[in-house]
């Protein structure tokens, strides 16, 4: 495991910094969440993905029906779109009817758990947890599925976000 590295580009913006800060401080209610119930004894896993997963689940089904045919061109024209992509730093590597390959170079979740103090251990595993966010998101189109590459909590550059059709 490579140490985090995690340091945004993009800094000239003060919407984008306050939507940072704020996904920053809810990485930072994770954390000491799952802290306190890893202190009770309680398993992460089990509560954690479920909460997450119907938190995406939630929101894949808003962006469906946003959708005409919950295809990868349509998905692709609400995920990630607008001061979101700036607050990840998204660069899109390739979007059409067959994939929908992101790259994050920036993430302010990580940034969170950093400055709360997570090990980089706990902060690879919350990242999974979180990205749980977008499995459900995923699960909700038929079409296509999701599967996460390499990330910066785990010591890497960019976090690969993968979309592909089915």
């Amino acid at each position: 495991m490579s140490k985090i590295v995690n340091n945004p580009t993009m800094n000239d913006s003060e919407v984008v910094n306050e939507m940072r800060s704020a996904i920053e401080h809810r990485a930072t209610w994770m954390y000491y969440l799952m802290d306190e119930a890893r202190k009770e004894g309680l398993d992460w896993d089990g509560f954690a993905r479920r909460a997450i997963t119907r938190c995406g689940c939630l929101h894949g089904a808003r962006y469906l029906k946003m959708t005409e045919n919950g295809t990868l061109p349509e998905f692709e024209q609400i995920f990630g779109v607008g001061n979101t992509a700036k607050v990840f730093e998204m660069e899109i590597l390739q979007a059409d009817a067959e994939k929908y390959y992101i790259d994050f170079h920036y993430c302010p979740l990580v940034a969170g758990w950093l400055k709360a103090g997570a090990s980089q251990e706990d902060i690879e595993h919350l990242c999974d947890i979180a990205m749980d966010g977008d499995r459900g998101v995923s699960s909700c189109f038929k079409d296509f599925g999701f599967t996460l590459g390499d990330t910066i909590a785990q010591g890497h550059p960019v976090c690969q976000i993968r979309f592909d059709k089915k």
